[in-house]
């Protein structure tokens, strides 16, 4: 049969605006990790009839294959697309707002201040949160793993061999360095050194994991027949919120029926549509790959950052990493639990963003956050409502932050009740 395709359902008033910046960036990120504080319940479910013809099997039993799932080694091309309905960050933010502007892989000509990397791999993999990405993921044990980003006529690649990580972009001619691979940390993280991006998925192994780990009464889990993916005879399993409020519609996840690593990922708006993710294996081969895959030497020529080096540029203040909802700093209320959860956080100066009329910040960047905005008004007072096909935030005029994979109505609600 036809490969499976998914079914269609962020001196005083110098400071002022620097915190106004940095809370830009902070959002995003803190805003898509929010996705995987999500948790899910074990209600078993036969699998239906499909082709391929595989045997039936329960949701509780697909997810306890999935955890013992124990794959070492394995290579494959990986297509990943994000549709938040979001302008590319790229062309839609320029100068400071620019995602790694200021920061690693801010270059003078990108508004930084020059000490950053185009190769390094906390502001590289964010790019992964929007649009859609070819990669080569290559592994072979807990020691040895090789993720690259293919572009038409450019190559960003990302290699842990040993204690040794490196990263490189061809477009720039730079590479990146990093120690102590082995103490990597989740996600991403484990392909870098350990002040790496934590929480950014890259394989529909890693996006799985985020879904999966965790467990409730909030979610409907079946099985919900099978599938071919790259080749392969899987089972498809299918994640639902049960309460209203989330702007989840479903997760689905084709299993691989022989060795239980997830092949494909797809995560579903409530409001219907595209995907908002879509993470799968177009090709895949579980044999062990070449030891010279994981071979990286600069070449001559190349400008090496080691780490260190460059500034970090996604990062609460005091260089502490932005956490997902469960592990959240101190600072950050979690309102509710599983899919509706919303984070509540303070912006720095404890001041809402700017908007068109202010001259804190350029005035594209400004039009460009008020184009996105939905003016709001509560018992909180009043505010901002960004809305994505996936995640909402409100900014309230006093600085205060409500954020998840939820509704508007559900984000003014809990600005209201925060009262």
């Amino acid at each position: 049969m036809a490969p499976y395709e998914p079914e269609q359902d962020s001196n005083e008033a110098g400071e002022l605006r620097a915190g106004r910046r940095k809370a830009v960036r902070y959002v995003v990120p803190l805003a898509v990790a929010g996705v995987a504080a999500a948790t899910i319940g074990l209600v078993p479910a036969l699998a239906t009839s499909g082709d391929p013809d595989l045997p039936d099997v329960t949701a509780q039993e697909l997810i306890e294959k999935i955890a013992a799932s124990d794959t070492q080694q394995l290579s494959g091309t990986v297509k990943i697309s994000t549709d938040l309905g979001l302008p590319s960050f790229a062309s839609g933010m320029t100068g400071s707002f620019a995602p790694g502007a200021g920061g690693a892989g801010g270059g003078d000509e990108e508004g930084g201040d020059g000490k950053g990397s185009a190769a390094d791999p906390s502001a590289k993999l964010m790019e992964l949160a929007t649009g859609t990405h070819t990669l080569r993921v290559a592994a072979d044990g807990p020691d040895r793993q090789k993720l690259s980003v293919l572009d038409d006529a450019a190559e960003y690649s990302l290699i842990h061999n040993g204690d040794d990580v490196w990263a490189y972009d061809s477009a720039s001619n730079e590479a990146y360095h990093s120690k102590d691979g082995g103490k990597a940390g989740e996600g991403a993280g484990k392909h870098g050194g350990k002040d790496l991006p934590k929480n950014v998925p890259a394989t529909p192994k890693e996006f799985a994991e985020q879904a999966l780990k965790a467990a409730d009464k909030s979610t409907s889990v079946k099985v919900d027949g099978s599938a071919q993916v790259a080749g392969r005879d899987a089972y498809r399993l299918v994640l639902k919120p049960k309460a209203s409020g989330s702007t989840v519609g479903q997760i689905t996840i084709a299993v691989d029926a022989k060795t239980g690593t997830p092949l494909k990922f797809t995560l579903s708006p409530a409001g219907g549509g595209s995907a908002v993710v879509d993470a799968g294996f177009t090709k895949v081969d579980f044999g062990k790959p070449a030891a010279s895959t994981f071979d990286f030497k600069p070449a001559k020529g190349t400008k090496v950052t080691e780490e260190g080096d460059s500034n970090d540029t996604f990062r609460h203040e005091g260089g502490k990493d932005v956490k997902d909802f469960k592990g959240a700093e101190p600072g950050v209320n979690v309102i509710g639990e599983g899919w509706t959860s919303i984070a509540e956080l303070k912006l720095p100066g404890d001041q809402g963003l700017p908007t068109s009329a202010s001259d804190d910040v350029p005035q594209e960047a400004a039009k460009f956050l008020d184009s996105l905005g939905d003016k709001v008004k509560g018992d909180f007072g009043s505010g901002t409502v960004f809305k994505t096909r996936l995640v909402n935030a409100l900014i309230t005029d006093d600085g205060k932050v409500y954020v998840g994979a939820v509704t508007k109505d559900a984000l003014l609600k809990a600005a209201n009740a925060a009262q």
